[in-house]
């Protein structure tokens, strides 16, 4: 099972899970009249929304390279899941926020209905978003272990449902504990507090959400360690003197396209010529015979450049054996 179907299952397992929370939630939001309910009410409704996106974003993404699109469509997965991020800041965190500072403003004792069967919601709700969230964690994590850099440069499809699982988790226990504070005190300025605290949190999710993808979006680079090695390997080739200019770019989560502007050295080819004797053959056979020699001229002309191909074409190959990341390679003779 490829990456793509990675992501795909763990938006899914956190889509059919938000599914059922969200009408659980929603329900008892309307039924107990607490803000903080409400905004987990919400926060649900946003998350099934985005996981919707983050579908959509999936499915496209996995349409081949054509003419049109020449480096693929994996960039589609980033758009979606930006799009995705905006609905957790504008839908998530600001509803959440403006309820709940409403229902600051306009506190009522009486308001807020305290029952058993929200903490029963909340507590079920705090198990499968738990799940979800484990699943999702074992997708990134598979093969390579927990690092900082598995963070820094994960699917963003899949770090926004750990990042929403997360946060939901968070906003599950804050819910918990306003209603228990408004239980115990009689006062609902505890959940709607709880409620605030729970679109803050949804807040800096969406901008950590949006800033990842944005950098994908418009092109995020290799990191300074792998264009190191990779400008090493490239020079590392006889026939590069010096790699003057290097670029890189993602097209897809961990790939990437690389252009390099070279120094070129074309002794190693004619050592590869002058070895193989035909060049010493052919110019013996020649003698004194200028028009002859015209032609050895042309005929050599004619080679050099599909030597200097083919040997480009050695370097791109053994690049992207080297380096799995690297799918696409261009390199620019000065």
């Amino acid at each position: 099972m490829g990456k793509h179907a990675h992501g795909k299952l763990s938006v899914i397992a956190a889509l059919t899970g938000n599914v059922f929370i969200t009408i659980v939630k929603t329900a008892v939001a309307i039924g107990t009249g607490s803000a903080s309910m409400f905004a987990e009410s919400v926060h649900s409704i946003a998350d099934t929304l985005n996981q919707s996106l983050l579908l959509i974003g999936i499915q496209r993404s996995k349409k081949p390279a054509d003419d049109i699109h020449g480096y693929g469509y994996g960039i589609e997965r980033f758009f979606w899941s930006l799009i995705s991020a905006c609905g957790v800041l504008f839908i998530g965190a600001g509803i959440s926020i403006f309820h709940s500072v409403d229902s600051l403003l306009h506190v009522s004792h009486e308001a807020v209905v305290f029952s058993p069967l929200s903490v029963i919601v909340l507590l079920a709700a705090l198990v499968i978003e738990g799940i979800t969230l484990a699943l999702a964690l074992h997708e990134l994590q598979k093969g390579v272990g927990f690092s900082r850099e598995l963070f820094r440069d994960g699917d963003p499809v899949l770090l926004a449902v750990i990042y929403e699982d997360g946060v939901a988790v968070c906003g599950v226990i804050f819910a918990l504990i306003a209603q228990w504070l408004t239980s115990i005190t009689g006062n609902a300025i505890y959940d709607s507090l709880g409620g605030i605290a729970v679109g803050l949190i949804l807040g800096f999710l969406a901008i950590l959400l949006i800033t990842k993808n944005h950098k994908y979006i418009i092109g995020k680079p290799l990191h300074e360690d792998a264009t190191y090695e990779i400008v090493e390997a490239l020079e590392r080739d006889p026939c590069i003197e010096k790699v003057i200019q290097f670029k890189s770019a993602a097209i897809d989560v961990n790939k990437y396209r690389i252009f390099a502007a070279v120094e070129w050295n074309g002794s190693p080819l004619y050592e590869e010529i002058y070895e193989a004797g035909d060049l010493k053959e052919e110019f013996d056979n020649i003698k004194d015979d200028f028009q002859e020699f015209t032609k050895l001229m042309f005929k050599t002309t004619d080679r050099i450049p599909r030597l200097v191909g083919n040997r480009i074409a050695i370097i791109e190959k053994n690049i992207r054996e080297e380096f799995p990341q690297i799918i696409y390679v261009d390199i620019e003779i000065n």
